[in-house]
């Protein structure tokens, strides 16, 4: 197997009509030996189990998704927000990875700067608990046609400033090729970015978009140049794994073994 196969995982929700185990099984069976979990499959598992045969099947977990969602209308809302990412925390650790991705959340009113602050405060409050846990934080900016439903953090250089606000070994970011390849600047964005990147995700953009939350494509087939990102992203001193992570409901609907012949073949001849 080639050294880049070795960093190849799979980020469980490009199987998403599959069960943990499902995926599991679908990774040894096609010799990926990295996966990226999904707060919803581990539970629908249960956390212990989750944690045994990922153990046993000798995979080892890249990520989790997703922590964040910080931003709420009350204090309340926003304490029980902190609460879920602290057990998110929790689950990483016992599910061995050191990552855990966060989406930050949409604003829960018109007031987005008010939701970014928020964000920053719910990263402040469950920081000791990650550092304690051996957990990193990974901050993923989205594409800006998400800002509205799943993240006020949308830039990658807001990305980063908001993650230096906290120390590098405990904060950094999860970059994804989806929502970062359209910026001018994005190559000299990733060189500062060195020694934050905890994460880096792979798909598609096809044209034309066949949705917004299931829009992403199997690689190369659309217009991002994913080696190039690729290449920027290790320069800045990222060697991890590299999840392919694709929301698309005609690709969920496929059979999972030529589904993922395809991703290794592509993964290899456009990554």
């Amino acid at each position: 197997m080639s050294e880049m196969l070795q960093r190849l995982s799979l980020n469980q929700i490009t199987l998403n009509k599959l069960s943990l185990a499902e995926c599991v099984d679908a990774c040894m069976r096609h010799n990926v030996g990295w996966i990226g979990p999904w707060r919803n499959k581990v539970a629908e598992a249960g956390l212990a189990e989750s944690a045994r045969m990922i153990r046993d099947s000798g995979l080892r977990v890249s990520g989790l998704c997703r922590g964040g969602y910080f931003p709420a209308a009350t204090a309340a809302e926003r304490a029980a927000q902190i609460d879920d990412n602290l057990r998110a925390i929790d689950e990483a650790a016992t599910l061995g990875t050191r990552t855990l991705v966060l989406v930050c959340g949409p604003a829960p009113d018109r007031d987005i700067d008010a939701a970014r602050g928020m964000v920053a405060d719910g990263i402040a409050a469950v920081l000791d608990h990650a550092r304690a846990s051996g957990v990193r934080l990974a901050i993923e900016p989205l594409h800006p046609m998400f800002a509205a439903d799943r993240s006020v953090i949308c830039l990658l250089d807001e990305a980063l400033e908001l993650a230096q606000k906290f120390p590098a070994e405990d904060v950094g970011l999860a970059l994804d090729a989806f929502h970062i390849w359209w910026d001018a600047y994005v190559y000299q964005k990733i060189r500062r970015c060195a020694g934050r990147i905890l994460a880096f995700h792979v798909s598609d953009w096809a044209v034309p978009l066949p949705g917004i939350f299931a829009a992403r494509s199997m690689m190369g087939a659309g217009v991002i140049e994913l080696r190039r990102l690729r290449e920027a992203v290790e320069e800045a001193g990222y060697s991890g794994p590299i999840e392919v992570e694709i929301m698309n409901e005609a690709i969920w609907n496929r059979p999972a073994d030529s589904l993922m012949e395809e991703m290794k073949r592509t993964f290899a001849e456009h990554v």
